[in-house]
């Protein structure tokens, strides 16, 4: 006779920041909670991204826990913007540090929840035999953690080898030698690009949209900026409870409009911005996101950048967004632009010459066929909803 499921309070879905800090606040609440994680390690998104490049676009200072201040001083982030590995390191630090683990269970992805009237309880199915009946579930399954991979013609046909920047294997890919294709030019591809250029004999870009970014101007932290940080750490985090970001308070939004400001002021606080790096750039007015004339300064200044620094005047208009700036995500990169100065990449403009199919060999759009020995997919998530579907 089967057993019936393990009785607990919560099942929470889910084991990256959300997930270990749920199940830490649910212990302190004295409820029994269990964590079902698909990957077998602890850390969410940064456990499954790995590709070249990975890191945080919110300086790691604020992109940490504020739950628990021996935590808080302990910890030591070595650079401004952490790699995937410096995060991944810290979650399971955490996860160590507040015994988690015993309550988590990887290598494991619900397959259902389904409500049972009778009992006001949820019933939760695995892929393998754990069952459990629970009055709450959580979904802790992140915004950004299934893969959204294009449906392209031939796909399942190309010879060499393909990868989404969601899911990179553990080990690490060498593109030594290689003839490489990136398709998408959001998050994931800008900071994986320059990596990879580095590394590939050739490298083409398969881009749809063009992308609006701001230098990250990544670097390893002051000692002493760090330990100014660490003597008022409440501090900080009270002025991120205020901003509707939640960061960005080392150098806040300024509280002026752009249009009330003349050319010569607009012009020196976006170049502080920019010299300053990261997503405060659009914290520079407070109409930037709200008007659409304060908004086309913005985005004109950042075109300027652009083609400051690409130096082919072609490849600098396939380069350049033409919409509003902040709408959609907006990137923080380190040399993304002037990678596009290489002599072993090349950009294909997928709105001027789409991508056909895939072949064996390659990719074949309207305009040519691109021999390639590699495929990297940095095409994103299916965002919000994705990993509950």
């Amino acid at each position: 006779m089967a057993e019936g499921p393990e009785q607990v309070d919560v099942v929470v879905v889910g084991a990256g920041f959300a997930g270990l800090y749920m199940l830490h606040r649910l212990r302190q609440h004295a409820l029994a909670a269990r964590v079902i994680e698909a990957g077998d390690g602890v850390g969410g998104t940064w456990y499954w991204n790995r590709y070249p490049g990975a890191r945080c676009d919110v300086e790691s200072m604020e992109y940490s826990y504020g739950f628990d201040e021996d935590l808080q001083q302990e910890w030591e982030w070595t650079e401004r913007y952490a790699p995937q590995a410096e995060i991944l390191a810290y979650a399971e630090h955490v996860a160590d540090r507040f015994d988690l683990r015993r309550d988590i269970e990887l290598s494991t992805r619900v397959t259902a929840a389904t409500f049972d009237d009778a009992t006001d309880t949820w019933l939760v199915a695995t892929d393998r035999e754990l069952r459990l009946r629970a009055r709450f579930v959580v979904m802790a399954t992140g915004c950004l953690s299934a893969a959204n991979i294009p449906d392209l013609p031939g796909a399942g046909t190309f010879a060499g080898s393909s990868y989404h920047t969601g899911h990179w294997p553990h080990e690490g890919v060498d593109f030594s030698g290689q003839r490489v294709g990136v398709i998408g030019t959001g998050s994931s591809a800008i900071q994986s690009i320059p990596v990879i250029a580095e590394q590939a004999a050739a490298l083409t870009v398969f881009q749809r949209t063009p992308s609006y970014t701001v230098p990250a101007w990544n670097q390893p932290l002051d000692p002493v900026a760090v330990k100014e940080i660490k003597a008022d750490y409440a501090g900080l985090r009270a002025e991120q409870r205020q901003m509707w970001t939640g960061f960005g308070s080392r150098i806040p939004r300024h509280d002026g409009s752009a249009l009330d400001a003349t050319p010569e002021e607009r012009e020196a606080e976006l170049e502080r911005r920019w010299a300053y790096g990261g997503l405060t750039f659009l914290a520079a007015y407070t109409d930037l996101l709200i008007s659409p004339d304060a908004n086309a300064h913005a985005a004109d200044f950042v075109r300027r950048k652009l083609h400051e620094i690409v130096q082919d005047p072609e490849v600098a208009r396939k380069l350049t967004p033409t919409t509003i700036i902040g709408c959609k995500r907006l990137c923080v990169d380190t040399g993304y632009w002037a990678t596009f100065n290489r002599p072993n990449v090349d950009l294909v403009d997928l709105r001027e010459t789409p991508i056909e199919a895939v072949t064996p060999t390659g990719i074949r759009t309207t305009g040519a066929h691109h021999e390639l020995d590699a495929i990297v997919y940095a095409t994103g998530f299916d965002a919000m909803t994705g990993a509950l579907a």
